[in-house]
């Protein structure tokens, strides 16, 4: 049924309309934020989001720390590919502090933040599978998720928020044994991905049930301010990495995906395939990862080593200044943005001169696809509102940061 015929059929219906909440404690929710559905029978008639169970004022938690210290609060945005929140809010200081980063580090860059994207989108594809009752594909992308958070732990010692790298580059090398992971994931995970694939792209019941399901034409996208997989979807080509390249993405070859109907089944396939064009990433950065130091030399804002810190006065006081926040960044005024696994993440920092920021704004993709749901639900049934929410992918931590 068309939406525009179904509610104009709303005036002749007999009896209420049902009231129901979709979450903010509800599985399909993946996250505490709610929805209040009004319903005709299994039909949503409107939709009225509700956020702010979740609220931890990250910005004005930023604007009173050290800048090296506001790291641990980006892991907690879109915390199923941390290390992208990491690396991009660092850029953001070194655009500002007019830091050159070295080669090197700018590739280990671009692997972590592959690998991140990778793990986000398996996350992403196998929960829609779940959500059409498909648990298979779930339980065999966890274990590939796994071995990507083993290799975050390889690099900082932690997993799910990574607090991975430092202003100036990286906290240190790659060390053997994540060469090691690496080389496995790299000549294991393409089969076992394409398996995964194979339950679900060409499944007659899947693609029944996400096909049609909460489309979006791409001009209302760029209305409302959608970037990344759920604007590709709509068959518009933006991706941050190609149109403002950072971090050397410009060396690396690669496609952008896109799709046509911009509905579930759409954004599905366009994180399938950019998974497939992050390993190809990924190939490309590691077989030509540059000699060279892993940070810049900026001893005002990276730690010196601590057999320095011991024995040379100079690295004590730098040691001591940026531990204790004592060093100021430049006045100016910047933004800065990543191709975030959920789309553009941007940093806009305002600095005054001082230890800790004047003004810090994240954009967070997830804020905006979330105000185009109750648009992109109504009229639809109820199981194809679950499907919808969780084809966009939306992150309760970057939605209410």
């Amino acid at each position: 049924m068309e939406v525009q015929s179904y509610f104009s059929s709303l005036d002749s219906l007999d009896g209420e309309l049902a009231t129901l909440n979709l979450g903010p404690t509800h599985p399909a929710t993946h996250g505490i934020f709610q929805n209040v559905l009004k319903m005709n029978g299994e039909r949503v008639v409107s939709a009225e989001p509700t956020i702010g169970y979740i609220h931890r004022a990250f910005e004005k938690l930023a604007e009173h720390r050290p800048y090296n210290q506001i790291t641990p609060i980006t892991d907690r945005l879109n915390y199923c590919s941390s290390p992208i929140n990491n690396l991009g809010w660092h850029m953001t200081v070194e655009k500002l502090a007019r830091i050159e980063v070295p080669k090197r580090a700018q590739y280990m860059r671009v692997i972590i933040m592959e690998l991140a994207r990778i793990a986000d989108h398996l996350i992403c594809n196998s929960v829609i599978g779940v959500d059409t009752g498909a648990l298979t594909g779930f339980t065999y992308m966890f274990q590939e998720r796994e071995r990507i958070y083993d290799m975050y732990e390889e690099i900082c010692g932690t997993r799910l928020t990574t607090n991975i790298g430092r202003i100036g580059g990286m906290e240190r090398d790659f060390t053997p044994a994540f060469h090691k992971k690496l080389r496995d994931f790299l000549k294991t995970f393409p089969g076992r991905f394409e398996e995964f694939n194979r339950l679900l792209e060409r499944n007659r019941i899947f693609m029944d049930r996400t096909i049609g399901a909460g489309p979006i034409a791409a001009e209302r996208a760029l209305s409302y301010g959608f970037t990344g997989p759920n604007l590709r979807a709509c068959g518009v080509d933006y991706d941050v990495r190609v149109l403002e390249p950072y971090s050397s993405y410009e060396d690396f070859d690669f496609i952008i995906p896109v799709g046509t109907q911009g509905d579930t089944y759409d954004r599905f396939i366009v994180r399938q395939e950019e998974v497939r064009q992050s390993l190809r990433i990924i190939r490309q950065a590691y077989e030509n990862l540059p000699e060279g130091p892993y940070h810049a030399d900026v001893p005002a804002y990276y730690l010196p080593e601590k057999p320095d810190v011991y024995t040379k006065m100079e690295a004590l006081i730098y040691h001591f200044k940026i531990v204790m926040g004592e060093v100021p960044i430049p006045k100016g005024e910047v933004y800065h943005a990543v191709e975030g696994a959920n789309g553009e993440l941007g940093f806009y920092l305002i600095s005054d001169g001082g230890r800790q920021p004047y003004r810090l704004h994240f954009r967070r993709p997830c804020f905006i696809y979330y105000q185009a749901y109750p648009e992109m639900i109504c009229g639809a049934m109820l199981s194809d509102a679950i499907l919808t929410m969780s084809s966009l992918n939306v992150i309760a931590g970057e939605l209410d940061a």
